[in-house]
């Protein structure tokens, strides 16, 4: 798999030395809120383990992983991963987080977000790009309309956490406006 070099940062494969940037934040609520019911309950090393060697030994067909990282240093900044790639009718979801505080606010998802979908559309040649996510995640709603997807619609109360239930917006971007964004640039 290519590296995929932004400005600022890269797009690169899994390493076994990622494990203990993963194990910082896959157990911490401020992170995982934002995430799916897979973070509900804790992971152990073990778990954690276990996930990172499925990435490192291409166990999934139907998905691509990259951890976002520093383009000099090669240091751990976040994960960005496409997943249920549908072949035939040429989509798939993707999911990105960026743990530290200190990294947000910085254009780096942003960045990651474009080396993804240039990747996905220019090189797999997929036809729509697509994700979820939770109502209150203003910062990740204002960054992916900012990066061209759009809202397509709402599961109503859909998600439930600290005693309440929240709306699971759908969004998505297609090839063709992806490449009308970015002949304006």
């Amino acid at each position: 798999m290519p590296r995929l070099l932004g400005k600022n940062i890269m797009l690169r494969e899994y390493q076994a030395e990622d494990l203990s940037f993963m194990r910082a934040w896959v157990n911490d609520a401020k992170i995982t809120d934002n995430l799916s019911d897979l973070f509900l309950l804790p992971h152990s090393q073990k778990d954690t383990e276990r996930y990172l060697n499925s990435i490192l030994n291409h166990e999934y067909s139907d998905q691509i992983h990259f951890v976002i990282s520093e383009k000099e240093a090669d240091k751990y900044l976040g994960q960005i991963d496409i997943m249920h790639i549908d072949w035939k009718n040429r989509f798939a979801e993707f999911g990105i987080v960026i743990p530290a505080e200190a990294n947000q606010n910085k254009g780096i998802g942003s960045e990651a977000i474009h080396l993804l979908q240039d990747y996905v559309f220019r090189k797999l040649n997929l036809n729509r790009l697509q994700l979820n996510l939770h109502e209150y995640n203003l910062r990740a709603y204002n960054c992916y309309k900012k990066c061209g997807f759009i809202e397509e619609g709402r599961l109503r109360k859909h998600f439930f956490t600290n005693g309440q239930y929240w709306d699971t917006i759908s969004m998505s971007i297609l090839k063709d406006e992806y490449l009308k964004l970015r002949s304006n640039d």
